[in-house]
C-alpha cells in the first residue's frame, strides 16, 4: 500500500472512532484521576514524572486484555485498534493534568499558603493581600480540615470555600490546553506527515494493540526480566531479609575528592530496565546527544573550577542556557515549517470553500486553491478554527492574569515564555523520545525576575508567580505533547483525527474537575500532601524582602544557548555525520537527566552493537524484548502502587 494514501482519504471514509468508546474513556479518566490522587497521598511513586506513564500503560494493558476476549466471543462489541489507542490516548492526557506537575500541584499550592502561614514568616503581612480569593485560600481556620483530615468535603461551609478556585482553576487550564491543542493543530501536518519525525513514546502503546505483541517470545522475556526484578524488590521492601537486586543509586562524586575534579558534583549511575527499553527507541545519534550533554554540562563544571568561576552565583547557567536552547530550536522549528504556516494562515483567512467544482471543470487557479484546501481534509480542527482558537485562548489567558493582578505586559510574557517551552517540549518528545524532560526552573516565574529585576515587576507580580509556579513548575508531564502523540496514533491506524480530537478535547475538561473532586475528597477524609510546596512562598518572602536587580550573566546565558544552538543546527547541516543534536543540549542539563543518563548510555551502547553489527533486520526483531522490559517495569511497578493505595501505606516504587 502506498504510505500515502491514507492521508488524502477523506474524513467520511475514515473509520470512525464509536461514540460508546469515548464514554469509556471518560468512564476510565475518574478511576484512572482518583488513582493518581491516591497514590500521591499515600506516596506510591509519582507516575506522570516520566514521558510515559506508567499508571496508563497499567491500565491500559487490562483494556487491551479484556478486549482480547471480547474479540473472541463477543466480537460486535470489541474495540478496534484506533479505539483502544484512543483510550490509551485519552487516559494519558487525562493523567498529565491530574499529575504532579499541575493538577497535584495547584490543589496544594492555593491552599498551603494560608495553611503554613504564621507569625514567623510574616505571609499574611507580606502577600496575602495581592492574593485572589479565587485563586487561592489565606484563611487557616477555614482549611485546616482539608490538611488536618477525618472531614468531608461535602459539607456547605467546605463546598462554598472552594466553589471558586475550582472553577477559576478549572477554566483556566481547560483553555490553556484548548490552545496548546490549537498550536498542534497548526504544526500537525508539518511534523507527522512532511517531517516523519519517529515519536518513539507511542511505540510501546501502538505495538500493544498489534495481534501478535503478546505472542513474541522476546517480549516475555523482557516482560519477566525487568517485572522479575521490581517483584523481588517489592519482596525485599517488605522483607528486608529477602536480598533485593539492585535498584539502588550509586553515585560517582566520592571518587573525586582534589580540584578540579570535586565540582563535578552530584552523578549518579542507576539502571532502570525500562529505561533502557525507551532509549532503544530513541534514533541513535539522539540518544548519543542526550548522554554526551550530560558529561558536557560535568566538564564545564569541571573547567569553571579551573577558571576560578564556580563562586559565580548560578555558573554555570544551565537552566538559563538551556532556555535560550528552547527559543533557538522554536524559531529553527518555525524557520522550516515557513511554507506550512503560509498555508495554514491562507486557508485560515480563506476558510472553507463551500462549493466544489469537479477536477476536470476546475481552472487551474481553482486547482491550487483546492489542493491549498485540502490540506485541511485529515486535520482534528480547521485551520480557521485553531488560528482563531490560539489568538483567542491566547487573549483570554492573558486577561485572566491581568484581572489577577499582573500588569498587561507581564502576562503576555508568562504566556510567551509558558508556550515557548511546551511547543519545544512536544517537539522533543516527537524527534527524541527521551525517558523525562523535566526543564525545571524555566518557567516564566524564574526567567521573568531575572530578565527585569524583581522592583520593575513589582510585589503583586512577585506574589501572583507562585501561582503561575503551579502550571510551570515542571515540564516532565505536561498535555500538549499527549495531544499531539494522539493525533501521531490516529494518523498511523488511520481513524479520523476530528473524532480523536473531539475525545481529547473531552478529556481535557472533564479532567480539572475530576482531578479537584478525587483531591479534595482524599484530603478532607485522610489529610492533605503538603511536603516540600510551601517552599514556593518561601522564595516569595525572599523576593519580597531581599528583591534582586536583574541578572545580565543569566541573560548572556540564555543568549549563549540560543547561538550556540544556532551553530550546532549549521553545523550538522553541513556536515551530515555530525552526531550532536540542539534538543539533547537543552534538556541533558536538568537536574531528572542525573537519573537516566546511565541507563539511556547502557540503550545506546546495545543498539550500536545491534546495528554495527547484526543490521536493521536485528535490530527490528530484538525490539519487543526491550518493550517487554518497558511493559514488565510499569506493570509490577504499577501492582506495588496500586496494593499501596489499597491497603494506605506505601509500598515498593521502582522509582522515585
Amino acid at each position: 500500500m502506498n504510505p500515502q494514501a491514507k492521508y488524502s482519504t477523506p474524513p467520511s471514509q475514515q473509520p470512525q472512532i464509536r461514540w460508546s468508546t469515548i464514554w469509556i474513556g471518560l468512564g476510565l479518566i475518574l478511576i484512572n484521576n482518583y488513582w493518581l490522587f491516591a497514590m500521591l497521598r499515600w506516596e506510591q511513586g509519582l507516575p506522570t514524572t516520566m514521558s510515559l506513564f506508567f499508571n496508563v500503560i497499567f491500565m491500559f494493558v487490562f483494556v487491551v486484555v479484556v478486549n482480547f476476549w471480547l474479540t473472541r466471543f463477543v466480537p460486535h462489541l470489541a474495540l478496534t485498534q484506533g479505539e483502544l489507542l484512543t483510550l490509551y490516548a485519552m487516559l494519558s492526557v487525562a493523567s498529565a493534568i491530574g499529575g504532579h506537575d499541575l493538577f497535584q500541584v495547584v490543589v496544594t499550592n492555593i491552599a498551603v499558603v494560608g495553611w503554613l502561614a504564621n507569625e514567623e514568616n510574616e505571609w499574611a503581612t507580606l502577600f496575602h493581600h495581592y492574593l485572589p480569593d479565587w485563586l487561592a485560600l489565606t484563611d487557616k481556620n477555614s482549611i485546616t480540615p482539608y490538611f488536618v483530615g477525618e472531614a468531608s468535603l461535602y459539607l456547605p461551609e467546605n463546598l462554598q470555600l472552594w466553589w471558586k478556585p475550582v472553577l477559576a482553576w478549572s477554566g483556566f487550564i481547560i483553555v490553556l490546553l484548548f490552545t496548546a491543542f490549537c498550536i498542534n493543530a497548526i504544526l500537525r501536518k508539518q511534523w507527522i506527515e512532511a517531517e516523519r519525525l519517529s515519536y518513539p513514546i507511542i511505540e510501546l502503546p501502538q505495538q500493544m494493540t498489534t495481534t501478535d505483541f503478546f505472542r513474541n517470545r522476546l517480549m516475555w522475556a523482557g516482560l519477566i526480566l525487568a517485572g522479575g526484578m521490581d517483584l523481588i524488590n517489592g519482596l525485599h521492601f517488605l522483607y528486608p531479609v529477602i536480598p533485593g537486586l539492585g535498584g539502588e543509586f550509586f553515585d560517582v562524586r566520592p571518587f573525586f575528592t582534589t580540584k578540579p575534579w570535586n565540582a563535578i558534583g552530584w552523578t549518579p549511575v542507576v539502571i532502570f530496565p525500562f529505561a533502557i527499553g525507551m532509549g532503544y527507541f530513541i534514533p541513535l545519534d539522539l540518544s548519543f546527544t542526550f548522554w554526551f550533554f550530560y558529561v558536557f554540562w560535568k566538564f564545564e563544571m569541571i573547567m569553571g573550577s579551573i577558571l576560578g568561576l564556580q563562586h559565580v552565583p548560578g555558573f554555570p547557567f544551565i537552566f538559563d542556557q538551556s532556555f535560550g536552547v528552547c527559543v533557538g530550536v522554536l524559531i529553527l522549528t518555525l524557520w522550516g515549517a515557513r511554507r506550512h504556516l503560509r498555508t495554514v494562515l491562507v486557508n485560515a483567512w480563506r476558510g472553507p470553500s463551500p462549493h466544489r467544482l469537479p477536477s476536470s471543470q476546475r481552472t487551474g487557479l481553482e486547482q491550487e486553491d483546492s489542493s491549498s484546501r485540502d490540506i485541511e481534509a485529515n486535520e482534528p480542527i480547521s485551520y480557521r478554527t485553531a488560528v482563531l482558537g490560539l489568538i483567542i485562548g491566547f487573549m483570554l489567558l492573558v486577561g485572566f492574569w491581568a484581572v489577577a493582578g499582573l500588569p498587561l505586559w507581564v502576562a503576555i510574557l508568562v504566556f510567551v515564555i509558558h508556550f515557548t517551552t511546551v511547543t519545544v517540549i512536544t517537539r522533543i518528545r516527537a524527534e527524541l523520545g527521551p525517558p523525562i524532560h523535566d526543564l525545571r526552573a524555566m518557567g516564566p516565574d524564574v526567567l521573568l525576575p531575572k530578565m527585569f529585576g524583581m522592583r520593575r515587576l513589582g510585589a503583586r507580580s512577585l506574589t501572583l508567580f507562585s501561582l503561575v509556579y503551579c502550571f510551570n513548575r515542571a515540564y516532565r508531564g505536561n498535555a500538549m505533547p499527549h495531544q499531539l502523540e494522539a493525533l501521531k496514533l490516529a494518523e498511523r491506524t488511520g481513524v479520523s483525527s476530528r473524532r480523536v480530537g473531539f475525545a481529547i478535547l473531552l478529556a481535557v475538561v472533564l479532567s480539572p474537575l475530576a482531578s479537584f473532586w478525587f483531591s479534595l475528597h482524599i484530603g478532607y477524609k485522610s489529610g492533605a500532601w503538603e511536603v516540600w510546596y510551601g517552599s514556593i512562598f518561601r522564595r516569595t518572602q525572599s523576593w519580597l524582602t531581599n528583591p534582586a536587580p536583574v541578572d545580565v550573566l543569566s541573560i548572556l546565558a540564555m543568549c549563549f544557548g540560543m547561538v550556540f544552538t544556532f551553530l550546532l543546527t549549521a553545523v550538522r547541516t553541513r556536515f551530515v555525520w555530525w552526531p550532536l543534536y540542539p534538543v539533547g543540549y537543552g534538556i541533558s542539563g536538568t537536574w531528572a537527566v542525573n537519573f537516566f543518563w546511565f541507563s539511556v548510555f547502557i540503550s545506546w551502547v546495545i543498539k550500536w552493537c545491534i546495528l554495527r553489527f547484526g543490521g536493521l533486520r536485528t535490530f527490528r526483531n530484538l525490539a519487543p524484548f526491550f518493550l517487554g522490559l518497558i511493559l514488565g517495569e510499569f506493570l509490577v511497578g504499577g501492582m506495588w502502587a496500586l496494593i499501596g493505595v489499597l491497603l494506605e501505606k506505601p509500598m515498593y516504587r521502582f522509582i522515585w
